[in-house]
């Protein structure tokens, strides 16, 4: 008799959760946005190849250039890095409210996504040893130097684990209608692409459309889920 009566209470309590508050959603525009950013700011901090191939001095002189855009870059992944479990969080939640008792799409989706911040932690993890070096050159071995900049335009983008996310959001929102149904088709596009992107040898592909794949969804849960 007891278990028949907590039951239905703790259903009502997963029904009337979702209306409460939409701040972890709204983290996850942040995280969204964050990504792309932090993508761009990878990008900016890019030598040039053309003129340094193989040439570990000319490298670390053209990284030496854009000191700015190295700390820009840290600043943005390590902000993304902190914000994305909060998002990941939120969205176990929301799955789990509307999926049956132990299923696992949004145990997955949320490691799927703390997979993407422990990757952005390390791409930056070496941003305090070369960065705020390049201000003073001389005191850098050119070849770790040239290695940092492979470091930073590489790690940064392995958004694989979004990937996995999308896709299981995707199952749980046409399986269970745990998220609208164009939500489940943008994490099947999206996800899908981001996922296969990663499993590639050129996983780092994934740093594309991972980042909007997240921003896209959590836009979708701030604004537009009315459940």
């Amino acid at each position: 008799m007891s278990s028949t009566t907590v039951e239905p209470s703790a259903g009502q309590t997963r029904r009337s959760v979702p209306g409460s508050s939409r701040a972890w959603a709204w983290t996850g525009v942040a995280a969204g946005a964050l990504g792309l950013a932090t993508i761009q700011a990878s990008l900016a901090a890019s030598v040039d190849w053309d003129k340094t191939q193989g040439d570990a001095v000319a490298m670390l002189a053209d990284a030496a250039t854009k000191q700015s855009s190295f700390l820009v870059f840290h600043v943005l992944a390590a902000a993304c890095a902190v914000v994305i479990p909060v998002f990941a969080a939120g969205l176990k939640r929301r799955i789990d409210q509307r999926t049956p008792d132990g299923s696992l799409h949004g145990t997955v989706a949320a490691w799927g996504l703390v997979l993407v911040s422990v990757a952005l932690l390390l791409g930056s993890g070496l941003d305090t040893q070369f960065s705020l070096a390049l201000s003073d050159p001389d005191v850098l071995v050119p070849e770790s130097a040239a290695f940092y900049t492979d470091w930073v335009a590489t790690i940064s983008w392995l958004w694989l684990g979004a990937g996995l996310s999308g896709v299981a959001l995707a199952v749980a929102a046409f399986r269970h209608s745990a998220a609208p149904r164009w939500v489940g088709a943008v994490s099947v596009v999206l996800g899908g692409l981001t996922l296969i992107a990663g499993l590639s040898p050129l996983q780092y592909m994934a740093g594309f459309t991972g980042p909007v794949w997240l921003l896209v969804v959590a836009l979708g849960f701030a604004l537009g889920d009315r459940r």
